[in-house]
């Protein structure tokens, strides 16, 4: 069965106890998180944030140079003054590098030049260690010079194993 066919059963259990229809635009906290699209990763649960209260921008591994462009938006437009970079235990971004990714993707279309220009332009933004990976973004975003310099810049790992947070 398609998950989609559930999206409207969904939403009127959801509007049926809607009350937050006035919450500003601008992030009540002034906080962008960057985090992962992994479906066990959910940071508004996970660290106590409410809706209206931060940006989330996902992506896969939480990659901070994929973010960027979210990052200049919410923090130019909107006045976020603190990014919390979101990584996790057993993410998929620690099992491949982008030739193996691009080497099943060319397979998958044998003799597509299109395809392969295409794929072969990626970088999939993989890493080898959990811990690296977040320093890296944060080192990332504070040298960044489209990163305001007054932000408020920190990294975190999600335990999906046991649901804390380092």
């Amino acid at each position: 069965m398609s998950a989609h066919k559930d999206f409207v059963p969904g939403n009127e259990n959801y509007v049926s106890t809607f009350n937050k229809g006035h919450l500003a635009l601008p992030p009540a906290k002034k906080l962008i998180v960057v985090t992962c699209m992994d479906a066990r990763v959910e940071p508004a649960s996970q660290l106590g944030i409410e809706l209206g209260d931060a940006h989330v921008i996902r992506n896969a591994g939480g990659a901070a140079r994929e973010a960027l462009r979210s990052i200049i938006i919410s923090q130019r437009l909107l006045g976020t003054r603190e990014i919390a970079v979101f990584h996790h235990t057993g993410c998929g971004m620690l099992t491949f590098n982008s030739e193996q990714l691009r080497d099943i993707v060319r397979d998958a279309h044998p003799g597509d030049d299109d395809v392969a220009k295409a794929v072969n332009a990626i970088d999939f933004l993989e890493f080898p260690t959990l811990e690296e990976s977040v320093k890296a973004d944060v080192q990332f975003l504070k040298e960044n010079p489209l990163v305001l310099k007054d932000t408020t810049i920190t990294g975190w790992i999600y335990e999906v194993e046991t649901g804390k947070v380092r």
